[in-house]
């Protein structure tokens, strides 16, 4: 039986770009596979907390020392645990000002612990979560990909890094991208990113 985790992190609602691809995404994959098992986070909706002094110290390993701390490592263990038993992961990352959602680093933020999903060893960090999948879905108003405006892009090499931080290198990029260059160009890149979604998916 398979297990899949889905991160949405628009704060877009019903009219994110990269919600609506991975809701058709899953759609296609339960059709699929009915004995497909899905945990979905929709971090716009329901955002995981910025990390605090209490957060910081529960999710580094500290023994909680008061109630926020307990409920921050409970709820740090809540989503490794749910990242651990996945297959595949599939996130929905938009572009805000050249990067990530600060939802989505913030549930990375509650998912990279030393000791539990990368630790260090004599040559460096190694990733503990090796042999998982992910496709990440990234919606940009411009184009990112390529030309000048690459350089800017701090959103997918940050996501790179972070998943292999962690193990996790088998890691598909499917961009829709050029969506705030008119309805035309608009269309082309969400339907360019639906087929490439059926591809990979």
């Amino acid at each position: 039986m398979s297990h899949l985790l889905v991160i949405n992190s628009s704060a877009a609602g019903a009219a994110s770009v990269s919600k609506q691809l991975i809701d058709e995404t899953v759609a296609r994959l339960r059709a699929a596979d009915p004995a497909l098992v899905v945990v979905e986070r929709d971090l716009g909706a329901n955002p995981v907390p910025h990390l605090t002094i209490d957060s910081t110290a529960a999710i580094r390993g500290a023994e909680p020392a008061n109630d926020a701390q307990r409920a921050a490592k409970a709820l740090s263990d809540s989503l490794v645990a749910e990242l651990k038993a996945a297959d595949t992961l599939i996130i929905g990352a938009p572009m805000y000002n050249f990067g990530i959602p600060s939802t989505l680093k913030s549930w990375f933020d509650h998912v990279l612990r030393a000791g539990v999903t990368f630790k260090y060893g004599e040559s460096g960090p190694v990733g503990l979560l090796e042999g998982k999948r992910a496709i990440v879905v990234e919606s940009r108003g411009g184009l990112y990909s390529s030309g000048p405006t690459q350089a800017l892009d701090s959103q997918e090499p940050h996501l790179r890094t972070m998943l292999g931080f962690i193990g996790i290198k088998d890691v598909t990029f499917v961009r829709a991208e050029k969506l705030g260059y008119g309805p035309e160009a608009r269309e082309q890149a969400i339907n360019d990113a639906k087929a490439e979604l059926a591809r990979v998916a």
